[in-house]
């Protein structure tokens, strides 16, 4: 594996110092931030039934949520 010398602002190190773990290489840290997982990467890993559980699921939150907080903005 090769390698190659980068420039960076002295903030910019800072950052990603505080932001790198105790055992955990500035490259490893590199890759974490890196590492973005798209959207459409998670289509098909749900079957249309878990998805619609999941999709009744929050609209029941949501409609507990407004329930709760009605009363409560219409005091104002």
């Amino acid at each position: 594996m090769g390698s190659k010398n980068i420039s960076i602002s002295d903030e910019a190190y800072s950052r990603l110092k505080k932001m790198k773990g105790k055992n955990e290489s500035f490259t490893d840290l590199i890759i974490r931030l890196t590492n973005k997982v798209s959207l459409l990467d998670l289509r098909g890993i749900l079957t249309s039934e878990e998805a619609h559980q999941i999709l009744e699921g929050l609209k029941e939150s949501r409609k507990l949520s407004r329930e709760r907080f009605d009363p409560v903005s219409e005091e104002d």
